[in-house]
């Protein structure tokens, strides 16, 4: 948890994005307080998203860059606190999802509730924690219709 890592580069662009529409479309600062910085114009221009027109001084640029670091900033160490406090949980969590490639709501709620997640219900969706890719070898597997299967009673 004391490293970055490139899978993480697009959860900091988004909550960039996220940041910079609360201080400057939103009206989401008590620095700048609730007035619109940026409008959208509406237009795709050269397959990008809509384009923004900013109508701001250079110090007020500043400001806004501030705000969008500072929201950052504090709800990074947010979620860092989230997620050291609750180690034992993320990693039993990552350990159940290791074993049975998914989990279900129960199992989370065990996860949650410091319990050790219990086994996955047999019969799951396709692929999901029971009978599923990556599921356990003490799983059986579905009946390949082959003439050694039981007869149906």
């Amino acid at each position: 948890m004391h490293q970055m890592t490139t899978g993480a580069s697009n959860d900091f662009e988004r909550a960039t994005s996220i940041a910079r529409d609360m201080v400057t479309r939103y009206g989401m600062s008590d620095l700048l307080g609730p007035m619109v910085y940026a409008e959208n114009e509406g237009e795709i221009f050269l397959g990008r998203s809509i384009t923004k027109t900013t109508n701001m001084s250079e110090e007020t640029m500043r400001k806004v860059d501030s705000e969008i670091r500072r929201i950052i900033d504090e709800q990074y160490a947010v979620a860092r606190t989230i997620l050291e406090t609750n180690r034992d949980k993320v990693e039993a969590m990552a350990k159940a999802l290791l074993d049975w490639e998914t989990i279900d709501a129960e199992q989370i709620e065990d996860i949650a509730s410091g319990r050790p997640p219990r086994p996955p219900k047999p019969g799951g969706s396709p692929g999901g924690s029971a009978g599923g890719a990556g599921s356990s070898p003490s799983q059986p597997s579905p009946s390949s219709g082959s003439p050694s299967a039981e007869p149906a009673a």
